[in-house]
């Protein structure tokens, strides 16, 4: 794709920074759960309201790696990548995150979800993810963050609705390109594209994920 080889050449130094986020109006949701102490991960934000922190992508990784495979742990990444997809402008994330705690099927959703991701059955996670609040958007934001294959694999990627925007935007259709407009079929041909266009354009496939969402569908920007 010319237009991504352009796009990837006019940003090619740019990068993700952390996410921006207000305790004060997760507490609520969190504490009735007992997860209320998810809100210090990350760092003060020196400007800004008082008590804003920011959280990144390693943050989320070393929760992941910290967490490991109790329940606990995968529980308190999940939040936090909930946290981390909303930052201040999703006003709804709190309660999304609110409905998916309570839902009784959480534990074992996030335990097999993960189970998938780690074994490359993408589309197999995509089916198994049911959870009160929870969309797309965020929880394929859940598969890239509990993914800690190796770097040679292709490992799982975000397809919120900006990624996809761009993806339009540039001529790639989903159902096209897997033949089929099977959601769970689409979103892992999707992330094998990602992965070869990323390999020929000489970036990794995170970054270039994040590229389209940065773009947000305005493509022409090359």
């Amino acid at each position: 794709m010319e237009q991504l080889r352009k796009l990837v050449v006019r940003y090619g130094d740019c990068k993700q920074r952390p996410v921006r986020f207000r305790p004060g109006t997760w507490r609520p949701r969190l504490e009735p759960h007992g997860v209320a102490h998810i809100l210090d991960t990350g760092v003060g934000c020196v400007n800004g309201p008082s008590g804003d922190r920011l959280i990144s992508r390693g943050d989320l990784a070393d929760l992941r790696d910290r967490g490991g495979d109790d329940p606990d742990g995968l529980r308190d990444l999940f939040v936090a990548v909930m946290i981390w997809g909303s930052g201040t402008t999703n006003g709804r994330g709190q309660r999304y995150t609110e409905a998916a705690l309570s839902d009784a099927r959480m534990p074992a959703v996030l335990r097999t979800t993960r189970q998938a991701v780690r074994s490359g059955d993408l589309s197999r996670a995509y089916e198994q993810f049911v959870l009160n609040g929870v969309r797309r958007s965020f929880f394929t934001k859940w598969f890239a963050a509990v993914d800690d294959r190796d770097a040679t694999c292709d490992r799982a990627l975000i397809l919120d609705d900006r990624v996809f925007r761009s993806l339009n935007a540039l001529g790639w259709s989903s159902w096209k390109a897997a033949g089929t407009r099977h959601w769970p079929t689409r979103y892992a041909t999707y992330v094998s594209s990602m992965h070869g266009w990323a390999s020929s354009l000489g970036v990794t496939a995170n970054w270039l994920e994040w590229l389209l969402f940065h773009l947000n569908g305005r493509v022409d920007e090359a």
